[in-house]
């Protein structure tokens, strides 16, 4: 390990170093901007069987992690099996195909024929789920971050799917390049998803409370989200004053249904987008915190407001986990473009959970789920 301090030399002012793990630790004051000494500690390692990570400690300060290579995740092999992908995502078609003609009434292995009746909503909630998995997908290979095709999860009831992920197979390079790669998919999702709500609600019925079914058979509370409660006023008019419960068109339930898993990925808690975002905007210690905080507030809503969030909330957990993996270079700050982005992110998410509060229903002209 002398050669790797050696290697080192000029650009960090050591103040302790030590062996954990099998890594060498230098933790100290950087003599240049984290950048800029990175970019050179990546130049000096490059022959080596050494890794260098520029990390923060438990209270802040810079450390030169040198972590060996077989200790760090596997590149991807050079064959890609895009069959699996491509199964995967076949079979979901026809899951999602098949739940979106049930909501219709619909049972196609007695009525095979009438397969148009579970497109719309299939083709709706896969594009949805695409572009946000390839909004991922691009950004990370734009990068050189080595990462997977999106693998879709078909299942054969209720919505068709548990949605999709890909497989980072890498580490980010950089705070930048992880915030970049984890925002890209829920603007991308939502830049379809938007657009189907929109378009779907024009076919959606308002109904009575009574005659509307529920949530997860294509039932909605047009006060239900600030979000959903703006689209669908945008989208109904004047009709959406007859009522708060919308009988959804299968387009505008896909719709519906990518702003939720929009909202849930952007909660700041470990591997999930929101929490490499936050760890990205607060480093490290300041984004576990938030994550336990974010656990912590669910259970509490879901034991005295809703007892469906202790489920989300155990899912979340087990999901993401409370803490993401670090990129290589975790010292340098975003610019401020990016932590206006990721604040009007955090923002949306608060628009999608929020429900229309009484004080505002004069505003929007819809039924608060209060009242």
């Amino acid at each position: 390990m002398d050669e790797a301090v050696r290697r080192a030399d000029g650009l960090i002012d050591p103040t302790v170093s030590y062996q954990s793990d099998n890594q060498l630790v230098i933790e100290g004051e950087l003599r240049r901007p984290p950048d800029e000494a990175y970019e050179e500690l990546q130049r000096r390692f490059v022959n080596t069987n050494l890794v260098p990570l520029l990390q923060e400690t438990e209270d802040g300060r810079p450390a030169l992690v040198l972590a060996r290579k077989n200790k760090l995740p596997e590149p991807a092999q050079t064959t890609r099996r895009a069959w699996v992908n491509l199964a995967l995502l076949l079979a979901t078609l026809a899951t999602t195909t098949w739940a979106g003609a049930l909501h219709e009434g619909v049972n196609l292995l007695a009525e095979p024929g009438r397969i148009m009746a579970g497109l719309p909503y299939a083709l709706a909630l896969m594009l949805i789920l695409g572009a946000h998995e390839l909004g991922h997908y691009f950004t990370a290979r734009r990068y050189g971050i080595d990462v997977s095709l999106p693998y879709f999860i078909p299942i054969p009831f209720a919505l068709g799917t548990f949605g999709a992920f890909i497989k980072m197979k890498s580490l980010s390079p950089t705070r930048r390049a992880a915030f970049d790669v984890a925002v890209a998919g829920p603007l991308a999702g939502l830049a379809v998803a938007v657009p189907a709500l929109l378009i779907g609600l024009q076919y959606s019925e308002v109904a009575s409370t009574g005659q509307a079914p529920p949530m997860m058979m294509g039932g909605a509370d047009a006060g239900s989200s600030l979000l959903f409660a703006l689209l669908a006023k945008i989208a109904l008019g004047e009709a959406v004053l007859e009522g708060h419960r919308l009988v959804l068109h299968p387009v505008a339930f896909a719709g519906w249904l990518g702003l939720l898993v929009t909202a849930l990925n952007l909660m700041p808690v470990g591997q999930l987008d929101g929490g490499h975002m936050a760890h990205a905007l607060l480093g490290r210690r300041r984004a576990y915190s938030a994550g336990v905080a974010t656990l912590v507030a669910l259970v509490i809503l879901g034991l005295f407001v809703w007892g469906g969030l202790l489920f989300w909330a155990l899912i979340i957990y087990f999901i993401a986990g409370t803490r993401d993996a670090p990129p290589l270079n975790d010292v340098s700050r975003l610019d401020r473009g990016r932590v206006v982005l990721g604040a009007l992110a955090f923002a949306l998410l608060l628009l999608i959970l929020l429900s229309v509060p009484p004080g505002l229903y004069a505003s929007f002209g819809i039924h608060s789920p209060y009242l």
